[in-house]
């Protein structure tokens, strides 16, 4: 089985926050996960560097708006190494050259089924979702829209109604279950042609042009969605048309994804995506963390604080499958001293002493098929719970058979028993946690007490 799994692609306006942070680890999982199972796999995700709010950004900072895009999209692609992240592409689609001529070669085969048409518009406008909005104020960002009037260049979305309509009943699955609820109820009620191209004058230019149009832009939303397929060149059957594919990406983007991302591929006739797995938004005292609210928890200022294990932990372990999930670092800190350090670490430190040094062999538990089904219903705090009970069994099996007072074959079997159930353990958690399962099985002190190092600081701090 070939495996695509991909991020949306962030806007570049500002730093990479936390809420961003955990859609790529939760795409990590799925790909590190699926290669743990000997399946083919391709993870990429990226930047969306053709936005207007980038060219608002550029100008307010008073920096070239080419430089300013260069600078924060390589802050994006430096997360791979801190949040330890395994993906095989990266676009930046001001600067791939495989982007820009598929996006008009895309935009072409849509003209050529005589897709769109110009008209005059004017509508409220949203510059945080870039996007047109029908009330005064944007649902998503609490922000007044500033109403805008344009010629553009619409497209015939109303045209693909009943086709997306049939999609989203019987081809794309959607996770969870209340999301494909909501995007239904959304195409039932009846598409509109939207707004496809934005004034070039507007943004000094920037932007993918038009063919045939130079006044004017291609809608970064457009241009955005694209970059799912623009990359696969000679690989788009293998990745594309036979293999399976996963989009993952926040809530409030998902109409792009589920209903303007299908209509795109229909007018190019093109197979359609098969799974869309929508995340919640995490919150700080109950505020979105987000770039546009101003809200902002940097991922690596936390791992250099903490550590890669203790924030992807808590990334894939706390945040609900529906309904937002508020971050704090105390509880960062809790989750990984109790599941980590006092969990996980904890049981294969008494393995290794009891075994006089290492993690002995012995058969695996039935750990792999409970992950497999979590992560099939993209349920990553199920998939993680399943691992902590998994350790919780075999520190009870210490507890019930006592391995210390036994002797002979009877202690050689407890100890292959707990030394498989560790084994099968670490194996099991190499795709949420890479680097600390390869040393829980090595090191005595894998998953430090980060209780213990926040109170030597803060007393260091004191004095």
């Amino acid at each position: 089985m070939n495996f695509y799994v991909a991020t949306s692609i962030a806007y570049v306006n500002a730093e990479p926050h936390i809420g961003y942070a955990l859609e790529l680890v939760q795409a990590d999982v799925l790909a590190r996960h699926r290669r743990l199972r000997g399946e083919q796999v391709r993870f990429q995700t990226g930047t969306d560097d053709n936005a207007f709010k980038n060219v608002t950004a550029a100008r307010a900072a008073r920096v070239d708006v080419h430089d300013f895009v260069k600078g924060n999209a390589a802050r994006f692609a430096a997360l791979r190494e801190p949040l330890d992240l395994s993906y095989d592409d990266f676009v930046s689609t001001s600067s791939d050259p495989r982007h820009f001529a598929g996006v008009e070669k895309l935009w072409r085969a849509s003209a050529e089924r005589g897709d769109f048409y110009r008209k005059s518009y004017t509508g409220y406008y949203c510059s945080g979702c870039e996007a047109f909005v029908t009330e005064p104020y944007c649902p998503e960002h609490g922000t007044k829209a500033e109403i805008v009037t344009e010629e553009n260049w619409f497209f015939r979305l109303s045209k693909y109604q009943d086709q997306i309509l049939h999609a989203l009943e019987h081809d794309i699955r959607i996770e969870p279950e209340a999301r494909r609820n909501e995007v239904l109820s959304f195409v039932r009620s009846g598409l509109s042609d939207i707004s496809v191209s934005r004034p070039a004058a507007r943004s000094n230019g920037w932007g993918i042009p038009v063919p045939g149009d130079p006044s004017q832009v291609i809608y970064v939303w457009w241009d955005a969605l694209a970059n799912y397929i623009t990359t696969l060149g000679d690989s788009f059957d293998q990745w594309w048309r036979d293999g399976e594919q996963v989009h993952v990406i926040g809530k409030g983007i998902i109409r792009f994804h589920a209903v303007y991302w299908p209509a795109l591929l229909l007018s190019a006739g093109l197979p359609l995506p098969k799974t869309i797995f929508v995340h919640e938004y995490l919150t700080s005292h109950g505020a979105k963390i987000s770039k546009s609210s101003g809200v902002r928890v940097s991922p690596v200022d936390l791992i250099d604080k903490y550590g890669v294990d203790a924030v992807r932990w808590w990334l894939l372990r706390e945040p609900a499958k529906l309904g937002d999930t508020d971050f704090t670092e105390e509880r960062l800190v809790d989750r990984s001293d109790g599941d980590l350090a006092n969990g996980v670490g904890n049981l294969f430190n008494r393995v290794r002493g009891l075994a006089g040094g290492s993690i002995p062999t012995g058969p695996s538990i039935d750990l792999a098929s409970k992950v497999d089904a979590a992560l099939h219903d993209f349920d990553f705090r199920a998939a993680t719970a399943a691992i902590v009970a998994a350790v919780d069994e075999a520190n009870r099996l210490i507890e019930t058979t006592r391995p210390w007072e036994l002797s002979g074959p009877e202690r050689d079997e407890v100890l292959a028993r707990l030394g498989g159930a560790c084994r099968t353990i670490a194996h099991e958690l190499a795709p949420f946690l890479p680097s600390g399962a390869d040393r829980v099985l090595n090191e005595s002190r894998a998953f430090p007490r980060l209780a213990d190092r926040k109170e030597t600081a803060q007393a260091s701090s004191a004095t």
